[in-house]
């Protein structure tokens, strides 16, 4: 398997507060990777370095094989990296089909919000993506009208009009409630991969929720103090000693 993204030494400090120590990670092209960890052990500083938000003190990121880490956010979007957020970003007073079509000419540097809505290829586009992602129905609603769990698919549905390489998704099931958590992770997983088609996209994916790391990762990597403390198939890693100890908390609760 060929590495689609390659971290090499990155070290980032905040002061005394050390955010990335000696962070050294090779993501295969099409695999599925959940960062896991505690508030404050490192996971968000490397989604933002390897997005161009942060720089690192020392170190490289390389994205299929290209040296990213000087460029800028947009240079690195631009290069086939897209994200979503746990607090989706979307225009609230807009249709979720125009909010497709903002991203689109975002992305697209030769399009016009307007030129993108006039054009039958980029309509195409964002109809196929919302038949993907299940938010078809929802085409001419508002958004600010939509569940929580729906905005959070339109995120992610509007970050894939590039056709990304690498796509970092922060906590996608957060604030959704139990009963809807699998069928959510479910239909984004069924989004991602075309059917009969070798996997397209790297994912990597934030997430607080084992039951899903250990349902939908093909691996883990756990952050604990700015350093990694594992990285490893879902159940290897789950049950390590530091990550009991540092992630879950299991380790605490059975002395």
């Amino acid at each position: 398997m060929s590495h689609m993204l390659e971290a090499v030494g990155l070290n980032k400090r905040f002061g005394a507060v050390v955010a990335a120590a000696d962070i050294n990670i090779c993501i295969g092209r099409g695999e599925r990777v959940s960062l896991i960890g505690s508030n404050g052990a490192g996971k968000t500083t490397f989604v933002n370095m390897v997005t161009g938000y942060l720089k690192p003190d020392t170190g490289t990121i390389t994205l299929d094989g290209t040296d990213i880490t000087p460029l800028q956010p947009r240079a690195i979007t631009q290069s086939g990296v897209a994200r979503s957020f746990q607090i989706p970003q979307l225009f609230g007073q807009l249709s979720v089909m125009d909010n497709m079509l903002v991203a689109n000419a975002c992305h697209d540097r030769h399009l016009s919000f307007f030129q993108s809505a006039q054009r039958r290829e980029a309509r195409d586009r964002a109809e196929g993506l919302l038949e993907r992602f299940r938010l078809l129905e929802h085409r001419q609603r508002r958004v600010s009208e939509l569940p929580g769990g729906v905005r959070k698919l339109l995120d992610i549905a509007m970050a894939l009009t590039t056709a990304p390489k690498l796509l970092l998704l922060d906590e996608p099931t957060s604030g959704v409630s139990a009963d809807e958590k699998f069928p959510m992770m479910e239909t984004i997983m069924t989004a991602l991969d075309k059917q009969g088609e070798a996997r397209e996209t790297t994912v990597l994916f934030v997430e607080h929720d084992m039951d899903i790391v250990d349902r939908y990762a093909d691996r883990v990597i756990a952050f604990y103090s700015g350093r990694i403390i594992a990285d490893d198939k879902p159940a290897a890693a789950l049950a390590a000693d530091d990550v009991r100890r540092y992630v879950t908390g299991e380790l605490q609760q059975e002395a």
